[in-house]
């Protein structure tokens, strides 16, 4: 899908097509007016203002071959020049009595296809305005005036105006709308494209991870064997190092445990948790594996004891986000706050902070804020927590660091009358 800057240069390349028509017609017409009226004299100003609509439409078109970005307000600002440009046009050529008024209503068209609301609707009024003022103010031409007119009130042109204003209301109204909805469902077929290959790159992951499973189960068994052997004959590492490595060990095994059963749906169904309970497993858990870390865990004393639903896939998608704080800083804080809806959880670190902008706060596959990262874990966070209906948004804290926030709906399991005391 061509991106919006991309697509109002090409409605001005489209406009200054539709110029050159409008002027041939005004040059044609009075070529003709000239030939079939030999005694009547053309306005110099006519002239004039016709060689400068047309070197203004040459410098526009020269315009949307350059590099510069056209916004919407400079395309909007042509279609004032268009409307402001016709009624000079008319003025000297007879006002709303010259057929080619009805021209007012391809600027309101174009407007209505591809501005937004308000200034389409600004366009429809100014062309309206331009409309009824060259009824009162004009140079008649009087091969345009009619040919009976009653109490010089001309029927004919008020029943034109009439025509225009009804015509131009509806056209703004029905093609806004279509206008709108068109754009609402490119919108959707983007987002899907975006979720099909957010879900091919987790498939390839997956595949490797199940083989990677497979493969990582006998040598940790073999590590295991040996550390086991280590701690009876006490040899080479004290029986504090032998215990954190088992532990480690222990950790090893258990994830590639739910690596493999993550396919399994026996193995992937939520499980209920007391919140406050939960977010306390979850950093103890994630200190076994990041001794190095200096965690501080607040959370809200107002928050209401709640037993919400949890997939399994959830922890293992923060613990990677903790992951990333500890890599940047050893002390982490992490707060959280919750009610009966939504649980808000924010991971701050002390690092660097961002090496490079994130313009796009959706995290990729291959993108990683460390030199040596793969953007993995990250990105394997932000699908899982968004397919919990979750949201991951990562900025500069303030005074240096890295602020993660993740919101995630929480399902409960029960009415939480039935809970017990908070802990």
């Amino acid at each position: 899908m061509s991106s919006p800057g991309s697509a109002v240069r090409h409605n001005l390349r489209q406009l200054t097509t539709i110029r050159y028509i409008v002027l041939s017609a005004f040059a044609l017409a009075l070529i003709g007016f000239a030939t079939g009226l030999p005694g009547q004299s053309l306005p110099i100003a006519l002239l004039g203002l016709l060689g400068l609509f047309g070197a203004l439409n040459l410098w526009t078109r020269h315009r949307t071959r350059l590099a510069r970005p056209i916004s919407e307000i400079e395309f909007f600002g042509h279609l004032l020049i268009d409307i402001g440009g016709l009624s000079l046009l008319l003025y000297f050529t007879g006002g709303a009595t010259n057929p080619l008024v009805s021209y007012f209503l391809v600027p309101v068209s174009i407007a209505a296809a591809t501005l937004t609301r308000r200034p389409s609707w600004a366009v429809t009024g100014l062309a309206f305005l331009c409309y009824s003022l060259l009824l009162i103010w004009y140079r008649p031409v009087p091969a345009l005036l009619p040919a009976t007119e009653h109490a010089h009130v001309n029927l004919h042109v008020l029943g034109m105006w009439a025509n225009f204003a009804v015509s131009a209301g509806l056209i703004s109204y029905f093609l806004l709308n279509m206008a709108a909805e068109l754009r609402r469902q490119q919108q959707h077929l983007a987002r899907r494209r975006e979720e099909q290959l957010r879900d091919e790159q987790l498939l390839g992951v997956a595949t490797l991870a199940a083989g990677a499973a497979h493969e990582l189960g006998t040598p940790l068994n073999t590590m295991r064997l040996l550390v086991d052997g280590a701690r009876e004959d006490h040899q080479g590492l004290s029986n504090g190092e032998l215990h954190t490595l088992s532990q480690q060990l222990d950790r090893c095994r258990d994830t590639l445990r739910k690596l493999v059963h993550a396919g399994d749906q026996r193995h992937s169904k939520p499980a209920a948790h007391q919140v406050r309970d939960y977010l306390r497993a979850l950093v103890a858990s994630w200190r076994v594996t990041r001794p190095d870390a200096d965690p501080h865990l607040d959370l809200a004393s107002d928050s209401p004891a709640l037993l919400a639903e949890f997939h399994p896939t959830l922890g293992p998608a923060i613990q990677n986000l903790l992951d990333n704080a500890a890599d940047a800083s050893a002390e982490v804080h992490i707060g959280a706050r919750w009610d009966r809806n939504r649980l808000e959880l924010d991971i701050r670190d002390f690092g660097p902070g961002f090496r490079r902008p994130y313009s796009d706060p959706t995290p990729q596959l291959g993108r990683s804020s460390k030199p040596e990262g793969l953007g993995l874990g990250l990105f394997l966070s932000h699908a899982t927590i968004e397919r919990c209906g979750g949201t991951v948004a990562l900025t500069p804290a303030p005074g240096g660091g890295t602020l993660t926030r993740i919101l995630l709906p929480l399902t409960q399991a029960f009415d939480e009358a039935q809970l017990p005391g908070d802990r």
